[in-house]
């Protein structure tokens, strides 16, 4: 206890339990099935429906809430035995009762009663189901949970800090219930036969195919497998967005050049851009009526071909869609190498280009091995290129897809394919910690530091200008001949300019009661944009905190908590739809049709890239900050958040830009979760373009990417730059 006052780690554990009580009496405890909260309040203790949890238990024949009820007075009274083990053993039992039987009803106990036979038939029937949880069962569960974090505590476990235990907990029930159990109970599917029956070697069938492992590519004679299609195009993206990812940010950082806000701009580009801009853009150039194509045919009198569909397509465009996430990572890592260790080598006269390969470029490892990971399995989970772009080249991915929606439905082969896109993710997750080591990267401590950052030798500048340049003019061209079909009649057919696409998706008029939002986009938008909003902060909340609990805390399980936190990138977002759709249509969770599960998605789907830049930036944060903070009576929510947050500005900037513009942009996760009343962005796009309507469909895309880079340089500016204290250079 010697890092918190007692006094104010009581009232904390008090002001809890007090909470979820307050659960039980003030909040209706079951799903809203419809109205909204306000609306059902009046009836909270009367209403079937909406009655609250105490009134459930009593009147309605639901005795199994009690459990919650009894935990939390079990908690509360716990508070007057001494702060210590004591105090630890009654939380622990009072968060375990109610956890325990709240949490076991739930999922055992649906709508008609028993969930599972064997229960019924050992238990009976019962005289009435219960519904998915709503706000208070929601609200007395999270009580629940930070209550078993301070027993936790109280127990000595995470050094007696009650926000950290909490904290872990708190991420662990989150990881749980929002990413592991909903994956688990998608992939369960693939040990099953076609009737539903567990069958051991129902798997192995499924994977034992020529189709997914065959090398006839290796010597000639065919294809290969899917699954070293999916591992090859992985590596080759992983590594190619790393590196040109790294010579941006060098030239951005370090090129002494005044175009790194143009720089920035258009590296950040693509990731707000929907997925199926970059496919049909690269399709108008490089198709087989493509520009590049006819401009063959009439020079040299080259027929067109099919050529760029395949491997090389797919890898160009995500390039395109995955580089600016090894930019941002990149970016906070090169402004967080300390001038002082470079100065200091150049005082022994080592040479600038010494200088880099020996001092900077090894401080630049975490953020390296963060990107590739990021790359590869962004690489493995892409599906909207591969869709576009494959031709006949197979990745896994499509194959989930086409498994889940094809004519052959076959939601075991799908679950089969996915366990071998997790176990490859699992094995760079591991390569990548093996690499790293325990290798220190520590360059922002609590010293001044106002080095001068060394400039890019000139090898290294010539490089990086050179690679980085035509890729960024590449860009532009590709995004300005695709966009350009949104301000013509009909493309490849009729090229006058015309501004009736953007009228029939945005069309404003005036009517007798006002402004009327007349055009057929405006609803999609409104919906997307705040969800998105809703979302965004919500992740790179989320995922800072665990990546600083990962950096700053030991406990056992870390393993796998880092790798749960990052499980939802290894799965394509098909799955993670079904999974969602299988997991929370029953209760305790019904979430399908409602907007909530639609943000949860886009939550747990974007999480891991603010878990990875947060974790790249915290290795180059001393840990004398902490201790320092600590030493003044800081407590850890304290030091938290005045200390290390405004040090980890770009990684808090990437989280918020990629969590809400990918919020926005996200096809595969969401286009089984939408609803009529929730249509989304991109389903509206994707419904345009099925009509053939390609025009429109290109107006929306450019308004989306003006609307987000709106978006993005107002979090920029709001968020703001770290400060680390370092002169500029003069020029």
């Amino acid at each position: 206890m010697a890092r918190m006052p007692v006094l104010r780690s009581q009232r904390a554990i008090a002001a809890w339990a007090l909470l979820g009580l307050g659960a039980y009496v003030l909040l209706p405890w079951y799903f809203l099935q419809q109205g909204s909260l306000w609306s059902a309040l009046p009836a909270l203790f009367a209403d079937d429906d909406n009655a609250n949890g105490l009134i459930q238990a009593a009147w309605h024949g639901r005795p199994w809430l009690w459990f919650g009820w009894a935990g939390l007075w079990v908690a509360l009274l716990s508070l007057w035995l001494p702060a210590g083990r004591a105090q630890g053993w009654g939380l622990l039992a009072g968060a375990v009762l109610g956890l325990g039987g709240l949490l076991g009803s739930g999922f055992a106990i649906g709508a008609p009663g028993w969930a599972f036979a064997p229960l019924e038939a050992w238990l009976g029937a019962l005289p009435r189901g219960q519904f998915g949880m709503g706000w208070g069962g929601f609200v007395a569960l999270a009580s629940l949970t930070v209550l078993l974090g301070a027993a936790l505590a109280r127990l000595g476990w995470f050094r007696g800090d009650l926000f950290v235990s909490a904290a872990v907990v708190g991420c662990v029930a989150l990881l749980l219930l929002f990413v592991v159990y909903p994956v688990t109970r998608s992939l369960v599917s693939a040990f099953q036969d076609d009737l539903g029956v567990f069958q051991a070697g129902a798997l192995w069938q499924r994977l034992a195919t020529e189709r997914i492992w065959g090398l006839a590519c290796v010597a000639g004679g065919g294809r290969c497998g899917v699954a070293w299609n999916t591992l090859f195009l992985a590596l080759l993206t992983a590594t190619g967005t790393t590196v040109l990812g790294t010579l941006m940010a060098l030239w951005a950082e370090r090129g002494g050049t005044r175009l790194a806000r143009p720089l920035n701009a258009l590296a950040m580009l693509p990731i707000i851009t929907p997925p199926f801009v970059v496919g049909l853009g690269l399709i108008l150039l490089f198709g087989r009526a493509g520009l590049y194509n006819q401009f063959m045919a009439w020079a040299f009198g080259i027929a067109p071909t099919r050529w760029f569909y395949g491997v090389f397509g797919i890898w160009l465009a995500q390039m395109f869609a995955f580089t600016p996430i090894a930019f941002m990572i990149m970016r906070g890592v090169v402004q967080g190498v300390s001038p002082s260790l470079e100065e200091a080598a150049q005082t022994l006269r080592a040479s600038r280009l010494r200088t880099f390969t020996t001092v900077t470029l090894p401080l630049l490892k975490p953020g390296l091995a963060n990107a590739f990971l990021v790359g590869f399995i962004e690489s493995m989970a892409d599906f909207g290129n591969p869709i576009i772009l494959g031709g006949q080249y197979a990745v896994l991915s499509t194959e989930i897809f086409f498994a889940i929606v094809g004519a052959s439905l076959d939601p075991g082969m799908a679950a089969a394919l996915a366990l071998v896109l997790t176990a490859f993710a699992l094995a760079v997750f591991f390569v990548q910690r093996s690499v790293l080591g325990r290798s220190a990267f520590t360059t922002v401590t609590g010293k001044g530091d106002a080095g001068v950052a060394m400039p890019l030798p000139a090898a290294v500048r010539r490089l990086a200008v050179g690679v980085s340049v035509p890729w960024l003019l590449f860009t532009v061209v590709l995004y300005l001949f695709a966009f350009a079909g949104g301000f013509v009649q009909t493309w490849g057919r009729d090229h006058t300019l015309t501004l009736n696409h953007f009228r029939s998706a945005f069309d404003l008029q005036w009517g007798a009661s006002g402004l009327v939002w007349a055009g057929s986009a405006w609803s999609s938008l409104f919906t997307t944009v705040s969800l998105a909003a809703l979302a965004a902060p919500l992740c790179a909340g989320l995922g800072l905190l665990i990546a600083w609990l990962l950096a700053r805390t030991e406990f056992r399980g870390k393993a796998a908590f880092e790798f749960a936190a990052l499980l939802t990138f290894a799965i394509p977002g098909t799955v993670l739809g079904v999974s969602y759709i299988l997991a929370f249509n029953v209760p305790p969770l019904e979430l399908t049709g409602t907007a909530l599960i639609i943000v949860l998605c886009f939550v747990f789907r974007n999480l891991p890239v603010g878990v990875r830049a947060g974790t790249a930036a915290f290795k180059q944060l001393d840990r004398s900050l902490d201790e320092a903070s600590m030493m003044l009576r800081a407590g850890t929510l304290t030091t938290l958040r005045r200390v290390v947050l405004p040090l980890l500005k770009p990684a808090l900037v990437a989280a918020l830009v990629y969590g809400f513009v990918r919020s926005m942009t996200t096809v595969s996760a969401v286009v089984f979760l939408v609803s009529a009343k929730y249509e989304l962005a991109t389903t509206y796009i994707i419904g345009r373009v099925g009509n053939g309507d390609y025009g429109v469909a290109l107006a929306y895309c450019t308004v989306l990417i003006a609307f987000m880079s709106l978006v993005v340089w107002l979090l920029q500016r709001l968020v703001g730059e770290r400060q680390l204290g370092r002169r500029g250079r003069e020029h």
